[in-house]
């Protein structure tokens, strides 16, 4: 079924403004032909463009597009703390799945046997025995930490294709952003490297349980069970035990600072071991941590925090070389090679690739130019 704007929507909406098929091309930028194609269903929006579509008249990417369920992109957002899902962030993030779509065929052959998780639950027990089947398939002991590249290889393994991007620190709503494509059977997971060193491993374990769950991608249990996988994998219960032991040895106002030790040991923040060392006081029945929640989060932001993007890149920005090579040779992406053929092949333009990674138009402009060589 090709995509189509609902019309009866469409029309519903600008008889409730009260504006004309003209209005709304000015509007929205467009000529008055466009609109009428888009009430006929001969034509359908750019991606850009339906997104101010959506914008100006308010509505939802389900309440414009008809389009057939297993061919929608479904998408899940890693959400910085504090913001809240739109409407306009589902458009512009499904609006990035569609224009995936059309790349799918220039990627290398993606592997079928892949780690799923059947049964997902956040039952302690139940999540402990996940997390501990993972690790397990790992090669990991259980009080081992989990490296980077152990991590960024299973999205390799299960036919995830990272996307690395810089989307800044402070004025993006998602710190990663998850599209599955169904028909496709490919998933990609764009990584925000503008991110705090200590919170990175636990995204990137956040979004390999979304990997490992498919059936729960776009949901609110799928959000819930990978928050408590992610904390469950890095820090399982070995861990959390030990964790747990050596805190109630020492006196009260050292707590934090031997959780604070636990958590270097594993490269993650002190707020996961603080929150998995909860948990397990709790599921085994024992006294809790005596140290406030409050004063945890008082510590941890206390201290200057380094982003993966400074630690990978000096100076900043990177060149678009430099950029791409370091997606290369450490994220193990495929990404920008098969963006590359795709340019050599059809001709696409930078427009695309502003779209596809939304960054900037200078940005897109530099990186189509590196590659295009």
């Amino acid at each position: 079924m090709q995509k189509a704007i609902h019309n009866e929507t469409l029309r519903a909406a600008l008889a409730e403004r009260g504006w004309t098929q003209t209005q709304l091309a000015k509007a929205v930028g467009v000529t008055s032909q466009s609109v009428t194609n888009w009430l006929k269903g001969s034509d359908f929006p750019r991606p850009a463009t339906l997104l101010k579509l959506a914008t100006t008249l308010k509505l939802s990417f389900d309440q414009l597009v008809q389009q057939p369920i297993e061919g929608q992109p479904v998408v899940a957002f890693r959400k910085r703390a504090g913001t809240k899902t739109t409407d306009e962030h589902l458009v512009k993030a499904r609006a990035m799945g569609m224009l995936l779509k059309p790349l799918v065929a220039f990627l290398p052959e993606v592997r079928a046997l892949r780690t799923l998780i059947t049964s997902p639950s956040i039952d302690y027990e139940r999540l402990q025995v996940a997390a501990s089947q993972a690790r397990a398939k790992l090669g990991l002991g259980d009080l081992a930490a989990l490296a980077y590249e152990q991590l960024i290889a299973e999205f390799k393994t299960n036919g995830a294709v990272l996307v690395p991007v810089l989307w800044g620190q402070k004025l993006r709503h998602e710190n990663a952003l998850h599209i599955l494509l169904p028909q496709e059977d490919v998933t990609f997971i764009f990584l925000n490297l503008d991110t705090r060193l200590e919170d990175f491993k636990f995204w990137m374990a956040h979004e390999l349980a979304h990997v490992y769950t498919p059936q729960l991608a776009g949901t609110v249990e799928g959000e819930d069970f990978a928050d408590a996988f992610a904390g469950a994998l890095l820090f399982p219960q070995a861990c959390a035990e030990a964790a747990y032991r050596d805190a109630m040895r020492a006196t009260a106002p050292k707590e934090v600072s031997i959780l604070q030790r636990h958590a270097a040991k594993h490269q993650i923040s002190l707020n996961t071991v603080y929150q998995q060392v909860k948990r397990y006081a709790h599921a085994s029945g024992l006294a809790p941590l005596r140290t406030p929640e409050k004063t945890m989060h008082a510590v941890r932001n206390s201290g200057a925090a380094q982003l993966i993007s400074q630690n990978l890149f000096d100076p900043l920005p990177p060149q678009p070389a430099q950029y791409i090579a370091a997606c290369e040779n450490i994220f193990q992406t495929p990404f920008f090679q098969t963006l590359k053929r795709m340019i050599h092949e059809n001709g696409t333009g930078a427009s695309y690739v502003q779209q596809v990674l939304d960054m900037s138009v200078q940005d897109a402009m530099a990186l189509h130019e590196e590659l295009r060589v």
